[in-house]
């Protein structure tokens, strides 16, 4: 019965130790130097090696990194996890490895703890790393420096008037070029002939307009399958017209915004009529691709015509009246 009790025994230690074998996981911390100056910074490596082949699905809870390690060790920086594969000649062995950077400011002989790690939520097992001694040295002082010491008094430096010299010439050069600059200058205004500008009189927005409305009439594009160009032209023609004539930055409003600014304008309901036939029609043929009848093509450019003579200056109308 005791040869049996100790059989199973021998067995199961065997099995533990196999599995064990099978799917070995180890963490290791090691840190690049020992001792530092006081402000001076280190590296600390943190490794896990784990057997890939053996552990498929292997969940590794890595420790919390803050930003202090302890008191008076300070974290600078965390890397990010890296996987490699260490040796070549062994593809299963996988490592998993950060790198913090750590600095004091504090001198004295730290102890850092080995860093916890949870392999498969197994909370009742965790693996720990090696612990870490780092040896912060403070700043050696020369006390001799630390004395206090004499101020030194003014060296006497005689005074010698050829050190002004050199800047006595270069302003007496600097001077003589403005002169001659200067009489360059009035020189050359004197023989030079004061050119007269003569403006060329502005031509009225309504005669600009209504010589373009003529071009398109007489070239009416629209026969040649140009119907939106034709309107566009239209509706183009008469927004300058209104930028000019009204001082209104028409050719950068919508529609619908020069209508309801023309509301508020003192001129005839007539006109006011036949602009919003003219914006509304152009924009459905230039957006909502409609094709209008014949008769349509050459109501707008009447209309066009009309508008722009029963808007024109008040002036420009008398002259006109009288010329009849």
């Amino acid at each position: 019965m005791n040869l049996k009790k100790y059989i199973l025994l021998f067995i199961s230690v065997l099995a533990f130790s196999l599995a064990k074998a099978q799917t070995p996981v180890e963490v290791h911390a090691v840190i690049d130097s020992t001792s530092i100056r006081i402000g001076a910074q280190t590296k600390l490596d943190i490794y896990v090696n784990y057997d890939a082949s053996a552990q498929k699905n292997l969940d590794i809870l890595w420790p919390l990194i803050e930003d202090t390690i302890k008191k008076g060790i300070e974290v600078v920086n965390v890397s990010q996890i890296d996987t490699t594969i260490p040796n070549k000649t062994k593809p299963n062995i996988i490592q998993q490895h950060i790198q913090l950077t750590i600095t004091s400011f504090d001198s004295g002989a730290y102890f850092i703890a080995p860093f916890k790690f949870i392999i498969n939520k197994d909370t009742a097992n965790p693996l720990y790393t090696e612990p870490l001694h780092l040896l912060v040295n403070t700043v050696v002082t020369d006390t001799s420096l630390t004395k206090v010491k004499d101020i030194k008094p003014p060296y006497d430096e005689p005074f010698d008037w050829r050190w002004y010299l050199p800047y006595a010439y270069w302003s007496l050069a600097i001077i003589a070029t403005i002169i001659i600059l200067i009489l360059i200058i009035r020189k050359l205004n004197k023989k030079k002939p004061q050119e007269i500008i003569i403006e060329a009189p502005k031509i009225p927005a309504h005669i600009t307009a209504l010589e373009t409305l003529e071009k398109i009439k007489q070239e009416a594009i629209w026969k040649d399958n140009k119907t939106k160009e034709y309107y566009s032209s239209i509706a183009d023609t008469v927004r300058l017209y209104i930028e000019e004539r009204f001082n209104i930055n028409a050719l950068e409003l919508t529609s619908d915004e020069i209508i309801k600014i023309f509301k508020s304008q003192v001129i005839d309901s007539e006109s006011k009529l036949k602009l919003t036939q003219i914006l509304t029609l152009s924009d459905f043929v230039k957006f909502a691709k409609q094709i209008p009848i014949e008769a349509e093509h050459t109501l707008t450019l009447n209309n066009a015509f009309d508008f722009v003579k029963g808007t024109m200056r008040e002036e420009v109308k008398e002259v006109i009246g009288e010329k009849l």
